[in-house]
């Protein structure tokens, strides 16, 4: 059996990035495409330096850093990889990557991290967040995003078997586009977060400094907390704008290596969470470590956190709604450690692995006896 993987774009590893490097060691010798590929040495080794077959976009100008701007041109890029001599072609995507053409002959399996959100339900989010509401860029925008919707839409008839990476990506596959899938829950190696039942008087949050992503809202809210402190990981646009807003309680370390990070969740009072994110990784990470989440009601968390047991959620992304959780976090919530990472383990890599490959193999077993 012949194997191709096409994953979206390589520019950092991330969630979608990590659940590429499991499938990628359940098939060592499957073939590797990417739109682009601009990862760091030390990157490519969490993908077992793997070599990737990129699209014309590589030798754009500045692809790395403008890589979004060349969004346009992806889906005629994506089209352009030839996986016509593989037997199973699996599609880690979250943009344009289930795209690629397939023939009969072709068992197509697409991971689907999520629909492309900024084309379909956050289109005005995103317009907002770019300044692009009004003008002839606005309208440029919308049409371009018009394009990619009949594209995505298009194209997912292309794909055999959905996998969702939780079940309110479930739901948006179907509102989308109208088909079933099966959830597989993205997983960790539960071994590199290591217990702890001590904790220091700190909150965390940890994240991609971008505008859904609400790091600048968490902010604000400590802002109002000054007796709480703070830490703040990551990097990204909005770090000069989060450095300008922060009082003296709340500590900005930007961009830190693997291992600060994972320290500073085992030693934080809690993780604080307040993306609508469509799984969301780093929540599980934390308790992994024993160390509660303070999460925002919707989305992904609904299904990692479990509500006054391994954490407690606010309504609203708003300061008012933060305030009010971590002041009742203070009060009222008790918690085992114990607890908190026994249920993390049900995320593990092991139970990826195990499901993810049982799947696989299951629907092209069935789909060569029918041939």
């Amino acid at each position: 059996m012949k194997i191709a993987i096409i994953h979206d774009w390589l520019i950092y590893i991330a969630g979608a990035e990590n659940v590429l490097a499991q499938i990628l060691k359940i098939f060592p010798n499957s073939d590797l495409f990417s739109v682009i590929n601009h990862l760091s040495k030390e990157d490519k080794k969490v993908l077992y330096d793997k070599n990737t077959k990129n699209t014309f976009i590589q030798n754009f100008p500045f692809s790395k850093k403008l890589y979004q701007k060349y969004l346009p041109f992806m889906p005629f890029a994506i089209e352009q990889l030839d996986v016509s001599s593989y037997d199973l072609i699996i599609s880690s995507s979250y943009a344009v990557a289930k795209g690629v053409i397939t023939g009969p002959n072709q068992l197509h399996i697409c991971y689907c991290h999520t629909p492309i959100r900024y084309a379909w339900d956050l289109q005005h989010q995103y317009l907002t967040e770019s300044n692009l509401t009004k003008g002839i860029k606005s309208l440029v925008a919308r049409y371009i995003l018009f394009k990619i919707r009949n594209w995505d839409y298009r194209t997912a008839n292309n794909v055999d078997f959905f996998i969702a990476n939780s079940k309110f990506v479930k739901k948006r596959i179907h509102k989308i586009y109208r088909r079933d899938s099966d959830v597989i829950y993205p997983g960790i190696d539960i071994s590199d977060f290591h217990f702890s039942p001590l904790k220091e008087n700190y909150y965390l949050t940890a994240s991609r400094l971008v505008p859904y992503k609400k790091i600048d809202l968490i902010v604000k809210s400590f802002n109002k907390l000054p007796n709480r402190q703070l830490v703040v990981i990551g990097d990204g646009p909005q770090l000069k704008k989060i450095k300008s807003i922060a009082n003296s309680n709340i500590i900005i370390l930007g961009y830190q290596p693997t291992e600060i990070l994972r320290h500073h969740l085992q030693k934080a009072k809690a993780f604080i969470f307040a993306a609508e994110e469509d799984f969301g990784i780093i929540p599980i990470e934390a308790q992994a470590c024993g160390t509660p989440v303070i999460a925002f009601k919707k989305g992904g968390t609904l299904e990692t956190v479990i509500d006054e047991k391994t954490g407690i959620f606010f309504d609203d992304q708003t300061e008012e709604s933060i305030i009010n959780a971590v002041n009742n976090f203070e009060r009222f919530f008790k918690y085992d450690p114990e607890i908190i990472r026994n249920h993390a383990s049900k995320f593990s890599n092991y139970a990826f692995s195990n499901k993810f490959y049982a799947f696989v193999i299951e629907k092209y077993n069935d789909f060569i006896a029918n041939k």
